[in-house]
């Protein structure tokens, strides 16, 4: 269950620890670009090492994880908490979130004047 080496694959350690349903969604993950190791962009086989703070970005957020042991299978819930350090910040308050207005199902197709306006509250710029 643990492993005895000094380091572990960062997509099997990440499906270990429940952070991906399947490894190939964890491996997927690393492809993509969405897993830091130590803020560089990690490739599926590169190790992570006791320390190591990992980066996902998940729907959208970033989970930030501190190894705190190696495991390469998957274990019980409570190995789980031992093994990683979660450090994610909490989301911030509805309140605070920008909300974007929804437009009405049949209402067509937005005007000039409507796409611009929508652009500017998802915070794009005009090309």
């Amino acid at each position: 269950m643990v492993d005895a080496a000094t380091s572990a694959r960062v997509d099997s350690w990440l499906w270990a620890v429940r952070v991906y349903k399947t490894r190939s969604a964890a491996t997927a993950a690393c492809r993509a670009g969405h897993v830091r190791v130590n803020g560089d962009r990690a490739k599926a086989a590169q190790p992570v090492r006791i320390g190591d703070e990992l980066r996902v970005r998940i729907a959208g957020f970033d989970r930030i994880l501190i190894v705190r042991r190696l495991i390469v299978k998957r274990v019980g819930a409570a190995l789980v908490a031992e093994a990683a350090e979660d450090r994610t910040p909490p989301p911030p308050p509805l309140s605070e979130r920008a909300l974007v207005p929804m437009r009405d199902r049949g209402a067509g197709r937005p005007t000039k004047r409507e796409r611009r306006d929508i652009e500017k509250l998802r915070g794009r710029s005009e090309p």
